[in-house]
């Protein structure tokens, strides 16, 4: 299987919450389109430090993760960040890779947006199933 990338739109989520607020004008929202590898293999959002920078997302914690060749190192995670592809988004935390590192797009937004790769086309696409909508409703949801 090629590696297959996708643009994706990274929005600092605490800007976007101050727009709701009326305290930031939807102008100023830091946000910027990045090529990102599709990694079913990793789970998070991962971007790189030049990233975290220019959209100026705040460190929330530092956890530890796993590469892929085993070893294991501290991160930093940084958020709220909200990511869109075609008519998706989802908001999550996001892992920051050293330098200029390649970002990567993990099992868990991609499963959060309902996107898929289409095996023929090497390609991230919405889910086919489900073109129009990336939340179940809770309309008839009952408790018990």
């Amino acid at each position: 299987m090629d590696l297959v990338h996708a643009e994706i739109e990274i929005i600092n989520g605490g800007d976007l919450e101050m727009v709701r607020r009326n305290l930031l004008d939807q102008d100023d929202v830091k946000r910027m389109t990045v090529t990102m590898l599709v990694d079913k293999g990793a789970y998070n959002l991962c971007i790189n430090e030049e990233i975290q920078e220019q959209l100026q997302l705040p460190v929330v914690e530092k956890r530890k993760g796993m590469l892929a060749d085993g070893s294991i190192r501290e991160y930093e995670v940084v958020g709220p960040v909200e990511i869109r592809f075609k008519n998706r988004r989802c908001n999550v935390d996001a892992m920051v890779l050293p330098g200029s590192s390649e970002p990567l797009l993990g099992a868990i937004p991609l499963e959060d947006m309902d996107v898929i790769i289409h095996p023929q086309r090497q390609e991230l696409i919405v889910n086919p199933d489900h073109p129009y909508f990336t939340q179940m409703s809770l309309k008839g949801f009952r408790k018990g």
